[in-house]
């Protein structure tokens, strides 16, 4: 244990080269959508106030890691939510401990990358994105779009505007309006909040347009005509067959078979989609935490 490399939140998301986290998501966004992921659905404790999720995976060419994450209210910021813990990464070889890494950056900063990359299900690029939220989550998405897109125009929305302008000075090409004027002037959307209800209503939608939704981890961030109405792409199956927290509260109850596999559309096995309503939900997924582990490793 004396070669174990251990992070702070600092250090972790120094060592997040975004570009090299995306590449390396894709990689394990194609390897579950072909079945050669090792992870057992997320399980969590639930504690009056929050959750607790633990999700350890194995992706063949990228490694072994497990992580434990809390997700509890923010006291500082009522109505936010936060994720906290830590990633574990292993040898895949001789099972050694490697490495210990904050969750939160890196949780961020994964979970962006498979946002980022859904918007390749759509046969061409947006020519204007809206993220939705002004917390940790946005913060990181904007944060990857400026590192791999930076040429596409940002709208940035949020309940507090002055946070959203805050938010929107950290991008080159990026300003901040209301969530509803956002949405409509968006051929791309990101929710990136921690809401219990719909942070949008489909006729605010472009009728073509992307919609990516990563919060939601207490409840539905997207509107029921939203996903009834689109194509929907998820990181895994078990998002619209399992139970939440595994699965998402949007997808339950929807036909398994509506969900096409994001990383199937990286693969080139699916083809990209023009002209339609198009759904990303993500849930998250262990292998996407082992995706980002490697590449901070490496530079760690």
């Amino acid at each position: 244990m004396s070669d174990l490399l251990v992070l702070d939140k600092a250090q972790t998301r120094a060592a997040l080269d975004l570009p090299r986290v995306l590449d390396a998501v894709a990689v394990a966004l194609i390897a579950l959508s072909r079945g050669d992921v090792s992870a057992p659905p997320r399980i969590a404790a639930l504690a009056p106030a929050g959750l607790l999720g633990a999700m350890p995976a194995y992706v063949p060419g990228l490694g072994l890691a497990a992580k434990l994450v809390s997700v509890f209210g923010d006291p500082e910021h009522p109505g936010r939510s936060r994720h906290l813990g830590l990633v574990a990464l292993f040898d895949e070889h001789d099972g050694r401990p490697l490495a210990v890494l904050d969750a939160e950056p890196l949780t961020a900063v994964r979970t962006a990358a498979s946002a980022t990359l859904s918007l390749r299900v759509r046969a061409r690029p947006p020519d204007r994105i809206a993220i939705v939220g002004t917390g940790v989550q946005a913060s990181a998405q904007l944060a990857m779009l400026a590192a791999v897109e930076p040429h596409i125009p940002v709208v940035v929305a949020g309940r507090d505007a002055a946070r959203a302008r805050e938010l929107a000075n950290r991008h080159p090409n990026a300003s901040a309006a209301s969530i509803k004027d956002a949405v409509r002037a968006a051929d791309a959307v990101f929710c990136c909040t921690g809401a219990r209800e719909p942070v949008l209503c489909q006729s605010w939608l472009a009728p073509n347009a992307h919609v990516s939704s990563v919060g939601g981890s207490h409840g539905h961030e997207l509107d029921a005509d939203t996903v009834r109405d689109g194509r929907l792409y998820a990181e895994w199956a078990g998002a619209a067959t399992s139970a939440p927290p595994a699965g998402a509260y949007e997808l339950q109850g929807v036909d398994p078979d509506r969900v096409v596999l994001l990383g199937s559309v990286l693969a080139g096995d699916h083809p990209p989609v023009d002209d339609e309503l198009t759904v990303f939900k993500s849930t998250g997924h262990g292998a996407l935490d082992v995706a980002a582990a490697v590449v901070a490793y490496a530079r760690g």
